[in-house]
């Protein structure tokens, strides 16, 4: 069954399929599951408060028995630590702060050992500006080799005491610093779409495409599986700098109806950079490498430019984060991803919750029709944990059960929340350092995760330091508490990754029902596994009722007392 659909799953209604079938072969990272650890945050080995990767490596059995298929890590790399590890000062070595590369070595020894494939973060739009090439840089004078490796220029006003242009800083105020001359003098000006300490590269300069070609071979020469790649739409800008005065965002994709393309983001040129990567990706054999790209990029035509066939194997469905809790704009989102993708032979790669968002437990107990914030602070609405939970469990049942990758974030799967009561002394995101607390940012998301609700630090590490402060209402969604307990978040993740394996649904085929009304999203997963599985997502504010001879497989929350399905549930049914 993968054109129609029999009358009995939608009698009012008819099933139109939105994506065919994957070969049941298919490569892996076009099916699979990937977890996301951010190091600082997963599990510290060695008591000083911040994760490190001896304690990954403890813990990585725990990945295995939850049933991913892969792991990314956020950066681990030499870094003065300015954004938390995405200012590279070395991409060839690993920060003290997480081990060494003896530890990496390790880590991805045992990542391996137990089938789990290892992807790291790449950052080729910036270094930090302790990179020994930026130093060489500042050292060196206008026009010369060294400057060129950067985005280095005069600037504007009699003196050159204005920047040469507009541009804002993603973090919060000017883009752009002006140096300080060997000879003591007032200088030039460096470009910086983030942080005054993350330099932007100049990826017009061939010296830097090279120095990164050498970078991913001597990742890949580790035993790495792929990378996934910070800002993949920033690389490159429009050569003439133009002026574009408008704030920026970590979400800038959303533009304005018949806004120009920002000329610092999804210009043309990257798509260069990839097809040149993807070659020596490619060069290594079988199994596949892969690469994810970061993209905030709309609309979704040229999103998927990023995964044609010659360049990325994945891209994040940022559009699938955004959607409303509404069953019309995430059938909208669902089906538009799958047909922009399908366009270019690419899986769509649906992600919910990163180290860049409101966690979605705590973002779905928001109101659906209010702007969604970027952190949330104890001084700010706060969202109904409850409702946050519920939603949140359904939200995932209903990823899990689409065709393509998936990305979970680290502790989604203990359902854990946004941490909204942390006081402004301890926040270090240099967004709301920059914006003087205007900005909540993203240190909400990034709390050191709870093991052991009764251990110090909830089991994070062997003492009681953390490098954020943990809520206390984070002994409740501990490992340890939610562990073979029926019903926890924890126990439906792993039926659920469980069930998706079986019925092979990350390369089944996808009908849309209708039928079921506006409130509701019903779908049919054709995988090759044990049959057809549906789909229902109820967002209305009356029960929905299975069809006959469908049998429960999972359900994200109780059904009611007549077997029908609640509002803000998902249940799979094999029919």
């Amino acid at each position: 069954m993968t054109e129609t659909l029999s009358t009995t799953v939608s009698p009012t209604g008819s099933a139109h399929l939105v994506h065919p079938a994957d070969s049941p072969d298919a490569a892996w990272w076009r099916h699979a599951v990937i977890y996301q650890i951010y190091p600082r945050s997963w599990a510290d080995g060695d008591g000083d408060g911040i994760g490190d990767l001896p304690g990954v490596t403890a813990r990585l059995p725990y990945l295995k028995a939850l049933g991913v298929d892969a792991v990314w890590f956020s950066p681990f790399y030499t870094s003065p630590q300015a954004d938390a590890g995405y200012d590279v000062a070395d991409y060839r070595d690993i920060d003290p702060l997480f081990g060494s590369l003896a530890d990496a070595d390790a880590m991805v020894a045992k990542a391996h050992e137990l089938g789990l494939k290892v992807i790291v973060d790449l950052v080729p739009n910036h270094t930090s500006d302790e990179h020994a090439w930026f130093k060489e840089a500042l050292a060196a004078a206008p026009g010369s080799p060294e400057r060129d490796r950067y985005i280095f220029r005069d600037g504007n006003g009699e003196h050159g005491e204005l920047p040469p242009n507009d541009w804002h800083s993603v973090f919060g105020g000017n883009g752009w610093t002006r140096v300080t001359e060997a000879d003591g003098t007032p200088g030039q000006w460096y470009l910086h779409l983030f942080d005054t300490k993350q330099p932007d590269l100049n990826w017009d300069n061939p010296e830097v495409g090279d120095e990164f070609e050498s970078i991913l071979r001597f990742w890949l020469d580790r035993g790495i599986d792929g990378f996934r790649v910070d800002v993949a739409h920033g690389l490159v800008k429009e050569p003439a700098l133009p002026d574009y005065d408008a704030e920026l965002h970590i979400l800038d994709g959303e533009l304005k109806p018949g806004a120009p393309v920002p000329p610092m983001w999804d210009q043309d040129g990257v798509h260069e950079v990839y097809r040149r990567w993807r070659k020596v990706l490619d060069s290594y054999g079988e199994p596949d490498r892969i690469l994810c790209a970061e993209a905030w990029v709309r609309p979704q035509e040229r999103a998927v430019r990023y995964v044609r066939q010659d360049e990325m194997h994945q891209a994040f469905n940022f559009d699938f984060l955004k959607a409303k809790w509404d069953a019309q704009d995430l059938r909208a989102v669902i089906e538009s991803s799958l047909s922009a993708a399908d366009s270019v032979g690419a899986p769509s790669t649906w992600v919910l919750s990163n180290h860049d968002v409101v966690r979605h437990a705590s973002r779905l107990g928001l109101p659906v029709d209010e702007r969604q914030p970027n952190g949330i602070s104890a001084d700010d609405p706060q969202p109904d944990r409850e409702l946050g939970l519920r939603r949140a469990r359904a939200a995932s049942a209903l990823m899990l059960a689409l065709p393509g990758g998936a990305y979970i974030y680290q502790a989604e799967e203990l359902g854990l929340p946004e941490s909204t009561d942390m006081p402004a002394e301890f926040r270090q995101d240099p967004t709301f350092i920059r914006t003087q607390g205007e900005e909540i940012g993203r240190d909400g998301c990034r709390v050191p995760i709870p093991w052991e609700k009764d251990a110090p630090s909830f089991g994070f590490g062997p003492t009681d330091a953390t490098w954020l402060p943990q809520p206390a209402v984070y002994g409740e969604y501990a490992v340890d508490q939610q562990d073979g307990v029926e019903g926890s978040t924890l126990e439906l993740y792993r039926t659920l990754l469980a069930t998706r394996r079986e019925r092979s649904l990350g390369t089944g085929g996808l009908q849309v029902l209708d039928g079921y009304g506006d409130e509701v999203v019903a779908l049919v997963n054709t995988g090759a596994g044990e049959g057809d599985t549906l789909v229902l997502t109820n967002l209305g504010s009356s029960t929905v009722a299975l069809p006959e001879g469908a049998t429960v497989l999972v359900a994200s929350g109780p059904l009611a007392a007549d077997g029908s399905l609640p509002t803000d549930t998902t249940v799979w049914a094999s029919i």
